[in-house]
């Protein structure tokens, strides 16, 4: 069984090592400066933003089934199962949910939230198409492909053209896209990875947040962007080279850097987030390079639910 990573991934990680360093953590009940925006970590890709009374959402997966994908026992034809209790306890009432690409660990929850709380779904063509097959209406789906600069009023949406990670064999689970609409999924196989998006959310008097969600990028599209804040994907393979001085570089090494889809995501949320040992190398690994390449940055490690202002 090749390594579980060689299936699918992007990530980041944040394991408890030396240059690991948390930002300070707002109590729950206290109100955001002005312009700051609260960011709660949902695991893998995932995340909630608050902003002025306003919710974001980027990749919501939090229904978290097992696949055998950590256990090598890995089964494309494992059935959807989405958690709504999970889900309504933690999404609030979002207005934007923003999709990096269309595997089941990034968008399985989308259609629900969508169809639950009438938010909009920002993602690609594949993603318009499947949310589309699990009854988002046509008028709450805004389909992208990379260049658009959307104006949400306290907060900006950049959409960049990215690219998803690749395997030891420089490939990925379940490539493909959706030209038309499908049957409604019933398969973690049904959602292909569909292309790949990455997000810059500029948060009107506060920082301006990249966020990935496969540990590859075309490096000419982040030419500019120069993040407060990098969302950074852990790689699952050296398939893709000089990765993390090449993107910091591209990002013009961001204050903060946080690793992101590190987590064993068919896992509870629950904290600490359980981190498997192959990826806990992988994430010592990626911290040394962020340090090596871009000294002035900070790694912060974030755990689950856990308020953070940048």
């Amino acid at each position: 069984m090749p390594d579980r990573r060689d299936f699918i991934r992007t990530a980041v990680a944040v394991a408890a090592v030396p240059s690991a360093v948390a930002l300070p953590v707002a109590p729950a009940s206290a109100a955001p400066a002005r312009g700051a925006g609260t960011f709660r970590w949902f695991g893998t890709a995932g995340w909630r933003i608050d902003v002025g009374g306003r919710t974001l959402l980027v990749d919501p997966y939090l229904s978290r089934f097992d696949t055998g994908l950590f256990t090598g026992a890995f089964n494309p034809a494992t059935k959807l199962t989405v958690k709504a209790d999970v889900i309504a306890a933690r999404v609030g009432k979002p207005e934007t949910v923003l999709v990096t690409h269309t595997h089941w660990d990034h968008f399985n929850d989308v259609p629900h939230i969508a169809t639950t709380t009438g938010a909009r779904v920002v993602g690609t063509l594949t993603a318009y198409h499947l949310a589309l097959a699990g009854g988002v209406p046509s008028g709450k789906l805004c389909p992208v492909k990379g260049g658009e600069v959307l104006d949400f009023g306290d907060y900006t949406v950049e959409v960049v053209a990215s690219l998803h990670s690749r395997n030891a064999a420089y490939s990925m689970a379940f490539p493909g896209v959706r030209v038309s609409q499908p049957p409604p999924a019933q398969t973690i196989a049904d959602l292909p990875e569909g292309d790949t998006l990455s997000f810059q959310v500029r948060i009107a008097g506060g920082p301006s947040v990249f966020f990935m969600g496969g540990s590859d990028f075309v490096e000419r599209n982040l030419t500019g962007l120069d993040p407060d804040v990098a969302m950074v994907a852990l790689p699952s393979s050296t398939a893709t080279d000089d990765y993390v001085p090449r993107l910091m570089e591209a990002l013009g090494r961001p204050k903060v850097v946080v690793p992101v889809h590190w987590d064993n995501f068919e896992t509870d949320l629950r904290n600490p987030p359980t981190i498997a040992p192959a990826d806990a190398t992988r994430l010592d690994a990626l911290i040394a390079e962020v340090r090596k390449a871009s000294p002035r940055s900070q790694v912060v490690r974030p755990e689950y639910d856990t308020p953070y202002t940048f």
